[in-house]
C-alpha cells in the first residue's frame, strides 16, 4: 500500500524536527524572582545558596557582638583568613566547590565587621610553604603561615574553614539526603574557635508519585 504523499511529507519532517531537537539544546536567563533549578539528581544552587546564607549570618550575627570595642563602642575589623570549603560529601560537587568559596568569602567581607584576605594571598602562602589547609592545625605549621603572609602584609586575626558533608537514608528506589554546611572560625591569638551549621533536606525519586508517598504531602 502507497502512501499518499502529504502524509509522507509530514512524516519526514517530523524525524527531520525529531533529530534536530535531539542536536540541539536551549537556555535562558533567570530573573531575580525566579526560583533556583531544583537538581533531580544531585544537590544545586537551591540547597547550596541556603546552606551559605544561613551558616554564614549565623556565624556572623553571633561574632559580631564580640568586635565592638568595649570602651569606645565602635566595631572593630577582625581580619579572617578563609582557607577554602572541604567536600566530604557522598557527592562530586564540581565547579560549585569554588562557587561555593566565593559566596562564603563574598558574604564575610561584606559583613561590615570582618574582612577576608584575597584568596590568592592564601593559596600563595599554602603553595609557598607546600601546606594543606588542614596543616594549619599544627602550631608550627600554623606559625609558618602566619610568618608568611604577614611579609605579604597580610596578618589576620582568625582562620575560617568550611566542610561539607551529608546522610543518605534511602527507601526503595526513592532516597533522602541531608547537606549540612559547617563553618568553623578559629581565633588564631588564643586558639578559641565558634562553629556554625547549616542543614537541608532532599529527597530523590524515580517517579512523581514518589514525593507524594514518601512525605505524606497533601
Amino acid at each position: 500500500m502507497k502512501i499518499q504523499r502529504p502524509i509522507a511529507a509530514a512524516l519526514v519532517m517530523l524525524t527531520v524536527f525529531a533529530v534536530g531537537c535531539r542536536n540541539h539544546q536551549f537556555a535562558h536567563v533567570l530573573k531575580d524572582n525566579q526560583r533556583d533549578m531544583v537538581g533531580s539528581h544531585e544537590a544545586g544552587a537551591e540547597t547550596f545558596n541556603v546552606l551559605v546564607d544561613e551558616s554564614v549570618a549565623k556565624l556572623l550575627g553571633r561574632q559580631s557582638a564580640d568586635c565592638v570595642d568595649p570602651v569606645t563602642g565602635e566595631a572593630m575589623h577582625k581580619r579572617v583568613c578563609f582557607v577554602g570549603v572541604e567536600n566530604l560529601s557522598s557527592e562530586d560537587i564540581g565547579d560549585f566547590k569554588d562557587q561555593l568559596f566565593e559566596q562564603i568569602d563574598s558574604a564575610v567581607a561584606s559583613s561590615g565587621t570582618f574582612n577576608t584576605i584575597s584568596s590568592r594571598y592564601v593559596e600563595n602562602g599554602l603553595r609557598q610553604l607546600r601546606l594543606m589547609p588542614e596543616d594549619l592545625m599544627v602550631p608550627t605549621h600554623r606559625a609558618a603561615f602566619q610568618n608568611v603572609m604577614q611579609q605579604h602584609e597580610q596578618p589576620f586575626d582568625y582562620l575560617l574553614f568550611g566542610k561539607l558533608t551529608s546522610g543518605t537514608t534511602s527507601d526503595n528506589k526513592s532516597y533522602q539526603r541531608d547537606y549540612l554546611l559547617t563553618l568553623e572560625l578559629i581565633d588564631v591569638n588564643d586558639g578559641s574557635f565558634d562553629k556554625e551549621s547549616a542543614k537541608i533536606r532532599k529527597g530523590y525519586h524515580k517517579s512523581r508519585l514518589g514525593k507524594w508517598t514518601k512525605y505524606n504531602l497533601r
